[in-house]
């Protein structure tokens, strides 16, 4: 089943003090199925992050739409988005987006308590996901206290704990060693297989080979995709590597 869906999208940026334009995303037409994991890689300066904050509705779209479970976003009222990113998405950044001067317990609840969830509901939906990401030893530490990797799957933790449609992750391993992004892309991964769909931006072919699916991006189009099937994620990456060369030469294959 479909559950996003992004047609014709469009994003030019005027300047402020001038009418030079700069078209950030050209026609994008792709979709994800429910329960995937798809990633989207490109160039610098491609589209990737501009597309990632429309389907997140944190940037609007010049012309298209985006549809998750067939409603259109930029039917959501203004006064009503902050609760659908808060209750619908679940976000993943690179630089962990975590308060330091609240526990990683209290970073992890944060979304439930600002959603008024019942106290009750907010410790049994809690303790499942720290003990699944290994984290449940250091809930009452602080975030500078933890080792980057830690923080990260207290962000996937915060991102999970509302039980979204979607998890959004803008190159969750950009801010992690090998190690620590391997870690984290096992732990995505698992947490796909039981079902949650994931959307990524990243540069990684390592963490991209974790995907069902891999969106190319470049001059803010669609411009490639491949599919995983019964690869192993060494094949897959070996496929991603091979199809970021062709896409670096502007699609010119030698015959």
């Amino acid at each position: 089943m479909t559950l996003l869906e992004i047609k014709n999208l469009k994003k030019i940026y005027t300047a402020r003090f001038s009418n030079q334009q700069t078209e950030a995303l050209a026609a994008v037409n792709f979709s994800v199925e429910e329960g995937e994991l798809v990633s989207i890689m490109g160039e610098s300066g491609s589209g990737k992050t501009t597309l990632l904050n429309i389907i997140s509705t944190l940037d609007d779209a010049t012309s298209g739409e985006v549809y998750l479970d067939g409603n259109p976003l930029s039917k959501i009222k203004n006064k009503e988005i902050s609760a659908f990113r808060r209750n619908t998405l679940g976000f993943v950044f690179q630089d962990f987006n975590l308060l330091d001067n609240f526990t990683i317990k209290d970073n992890i609840l944060l979304p439930l308590v600002l959603s008024k969830t019942p106290l009750a509901e907010m410790e049994s939906r809690l303790m499942p996901i720290v003990r699944n990401l290994g984290i449940e030893s250091h809930i009452d530490k602080f975030p500078y206290e933890v080792s980057g990797g830690q923080k990260q799957r207290v962000a996937v933790a915060r991102a999970l704990i509302t039980q979204p449609k979607i998890i959004l992750a803008d190159e969750p391993t950009g801010a992690l060693d090998s190690k620590a992004s391997q870690n984290l892309m096992e732990i995505l991964g698992g947490i796909n297989e039981s079902g949650q769909t994931i959307l990524m931006v990243t540069h990684s072919t390592r963490a991209a080979s974790f995907s069902k699916r891999v969106l190319f991006i470049r001059d803010g189009a669609v411009y490639h995709e491949i599919y995983r099937g019964d690869q192993s994620a060494d094949e897959f990456m070996d496929r991603i590597s091979d199809s970021l060369k062709v896409l670096s030469s502007r699609g010119e294959r030698d015959e």
